[in-house]
C-alpha cells in the first residue's frame, strides 16, 4: 500500500499567464501558494488481475486502456502499467472550486505511480510530467501554475519562458509577514463549483487569435504579478490587498462568465465589512472567495450572514510527497 498526497493551492498574483497560448509570445509570470489542504491518493497490487480506480465512481475493468477516467488511464499509460492495480483517490476540499484539484490529483498519483516502481522522481520531472498528462495528451485548456505548485509547495513565483521552460523562485518573505499573510488571508466557499474549461477555452481562443482587449489584460495582470511579488517581500500587506482587489476588478471584465450577481453581491459586502481586497480563486465562475482582512471577526461575521462557509488554512511549505509505504 503506498500513500501520497499534493497540496491545494491559492492564486495570489498573474493567474492566467501560465497558458502557452499566452507565454509561448509573452512570457508569464505568476505567485501561488500551497496550502494545508490537499488531494490524497493511494494504491495497492491486488491479487486480481484487474485495474480498479475509485473516485466520485467505481471502475472495474480488464485493463487501463479500458478506463473512463481520463488522467488515471494517461498516468498509467505514461509509466507503463496496464493490470493489477487498485488506485483510490479523496480530497480535503471538493473539486470544481478554484484551488487546482486537478493538477494536484495528477501530480499525487504520477509520484505514487513512480513510487510503486521504485522511481525517485524530482519536484520539476513530476510537475513537466503532470503537464504533459494535461495539457499535451488531454488537450485540456489549462496552464501549468497547479502542477508547479503541487510539486514544490511554498509560497513561490513561476516564471513561464517563451520555450516552455518555468523558472521556479520561492518568495523571500520576513517571518512576521508570513505570518500576518497567512492570519489575514480568509477564504470562504461561494456555494458554486464549475468547470474552469469553458472559461480558459474563451481566453486560449482569444489569446491564439490575438485579441487585443484579451492581450491588454494578460499584460497587465502580468504586471500585476510582478508588483504582487514586489509588495510581498517588502512587506506592504496593505499594497498587496489592493492590488488584489485591481487583479480581481481587471479580471470579472476579462471573460463572460467570470463572476455573477451572487458573487458581485457578495464581494461588494466583503469590501463592506473590513476586507482590504479580494477575488475569486482559479478561472471564476464559483468555488472560493478569498480576502484579505485585518477585521476578521467583522468580515467572518458578515460571510456567515451571507451563507457562505470558511475553510481557514495555513501554508504548506511541502509539495507531493509520499506519506506511507508499506510492503
Amino acid at each position: 500500500m503506498i500513500i501520497v498526497r499534493s497540496p491545494l493551492r491559492i492564486s495570489l498574483g498573474g493567474g492566467g499567464t501560465d497558458l502557452a497560448s499566452y507565454y509561448q509570445d509573452f512570457g508569464g509570470f505568476l505567485i501561488a501558494a500551497a496550502i494545508d489542504k490537499h488531494v490524497y491518493i493511494t494504491i495497492h497490487e491486488p491479487f486480481a488481475d484487474q485495474v480498479i480506480a475509485k473516485y466520485s465512481k467505481l471502475e472495474q475493468v480488464g485493463k487501463a486502456s479500458e478506463l473512463q477516467h481520463p488522467i488515471i488511464r494517461e498516468a498509467l499509460s505514461m509509466v507503463g502499467i496496464e493490470r493489477c492495480i487498485e488506485i483510490a483517490s479523496m480530497s480535503d476540499i471538493p473539486a470544481g472550486t478554484g484551488l487546482g484539484s486537478s493538477g494536484s490529483f495528477t501530480t499525487a498519483l504520477l509520484l505514487g505511480l513512480h513510487t510503486l516502481k521504485n522511481n525517485i522522481i524530482p519536484a520539476r520531472e513530476l510537475a513537466e510530467l503532470a503537464c504533459e498528462i494535461e495539457i499535451d495528451r488531454l488537450g485540456e485548456p489549462i496552464g501549468k501554475q497547479d502542477q508547479y505548485i503541487a510539486a514544490f509547495g511554498g509560497i513561490t513565483a513561476f516564471s513561464f519562458a517563451k520555450d516552455g521552460h518555468v523558472k521556479v523562485e520561492p518568495l523571500r518573505i520576513e517571518t512576521e509577514v508570513l505570518h500576518n499573510l497567512e492570519d489575514n488571508l480568509c477564504l470562504f466557499f461561494t456555494g458554486y463549483t464549475r468547470n474552469a474549461s469553458g472559461i480558459l477555452s474563451d481566453q486560449d481562443r482569444r489569446s491564439k487569435d490575438g485579441d487585443r482587449s484579451m492581450m491588454d489584460s494578460l499584460h497587465y495582470t502580468k504586471e500585476l504579478g510582478y508588483r504582487s511579488r514586489d509588495a510581498i517581500e517588502q512587506g506592504d500587506l496593505h499594497c498587496f490587498a489592493a492590488l488584489m482587489h485591481e487583479h480581481w476588478e481587471r479580471k470579472r471584465m476579462r471573460t463572460p462568465g467570470m463572476s455573477n450577481g451572487r458573487i458581485d453581491q457578495i464581494y461588494s459586502c466583503a469590501r463592506e465589512n473590513g476586507a482590504l481586497g479580494g477575488k475569486l480563486i482559479g478561472a471564476g465562475g464559483g468555488g472560493f472567495l478569498m480576502f484579505y482582512t485585518e477585521e476578521k471577526t467583522r468580515l467572518r461575521r458578515a460571510m456567515t450572514q451571507q451563507g457562505l462557509r470558511e475553510v481557514r488554512f495555513r501554508f504548506e511549505f511541502e509539495g507531493a510527497r509520499v506519506v506511507a509505504q508499506g510492503r
